[in-house]
C-alpha cells in the first residue's frame, strides 16, 4: 500500500519545488513564517534524489515598466521587491535547499506558473518526466498556477501536504480542499512519508 490513489510513482517522476527562496524570509517585505515550518520536509524530499529535483525561483523585474499589463500595477504596489531595490541574495534559494543544487536544477520564472518559463517544459521533456512531486510556496498562488500548468501538460501531479505552504491559513485549507475534490482525477495529495514510500529512485 503506497498511500497514493494511483499507485507507486514512476522512475521518471521528479520533485518540483516551487519558489523556496529567501525572498520569503525574514529580510524580505514578502516575509512569511510558513516556509520555515515545511523546510525540513522539503529538504528530506530533495535529499532523496537531488539530481531529480528541480527548484524554481520567482524573479521580480528590475522595475515595474519591465513587465506588461496588470503586472506593472502589481509592482508599483510592490516596488520594494523589484530588483532595483532588493538585495540580490534574496532571490537565492534558502540555504537548506541551495546545498542540493547542483546536482539539482534551478529554473527561474517571472510569473506565477513554472510552466510559463520555457526552460521547465523543455527540461521535463528532455528528461522523459511523467510525474511531478510538488512542494514549496505558495499553495494558493504559484503552486496553484504551476499545478494547473502541469495538468494541462498531462503530468501526474502529487502534492505533498506537509511540504507546501502559504501566508494564509484560510487560503491554504481552501486550496487543499479544491485539489482533493475538483481535481481528484488529476491531482493526488499525500504526506511526505507516503510519497517517499512510493518514490523509488535509482541510487
Amino acid at each position: 500500500m503506497t498511500g497514493l490513489r494511483f499507485g507507486s510513482l514512476s522512475p521518471n517522476t521528479v520533485h518540483l519545488c516551487v519558489d523556496m527562496q529567501r525572498l520569503f524570509g525574514l529580510e524580505s517585505p514578502w516575509f512569511s513564517p510558513w516556509p520555515a515550518r515545511v523546510m525540513p520536509v522539503v529538504a528530506e524530499i530533495a535529499s532523496r534524489s537531488p539530481e531529480r529535483t528541480v527548484f524554481t525561483r520567482f524573479i521580480p523585474p528590475r522595475q515595474p515598466a519591465d513587465m506588461s499589463g496588470s503586472w506593472q500595477r502589481y509592482y508599483q504596489r510592490w516596488r520594494d521587491v523589484t530588483r532595483e531595490q532588493i538585495h540580490p541574495d534574496l532571490l537565492e534559494l534558502f540555504p537548506d535547499l541551495a546545498r542540493f543544487a547542483p546536482p539539482a536544477t534551478v529554473i527561474d520564472k517571472a510569473t506565477y506558473s513554472a510552466f510559463a518559463a520555457p526552460a521547465l517544459p523543455t527540461w521535463l521533456v528532455d528528461h522523459n518526466v511523467d510525474g511531478l512531486i510538488v512542494t514549496g510556496a505558495e499553495i494558493d498562488v504559484c503552486i496553484l498556477a504551476t499545478v494547473l500548468g502541469a495538468i494541462d501538460h498531462g503530468y501526474r501531479v502529487v502534492i505533498v501536504t506537509d511540504a507546501i505552504c502559504s501566508s494564509s491559513d484560510p487560503g491554504h485549507e481552501a486550496l487543499l480542499s479544491l485539489y482533493m475534490t475538483r481535481f481528484s482525477e488529476q491531482v493526488e495529495t499525500a504526506d511526505a512519508q507516503a510519497v517517499l514510500s512510493a518514490w523509488r529512485v535509482n541510487t
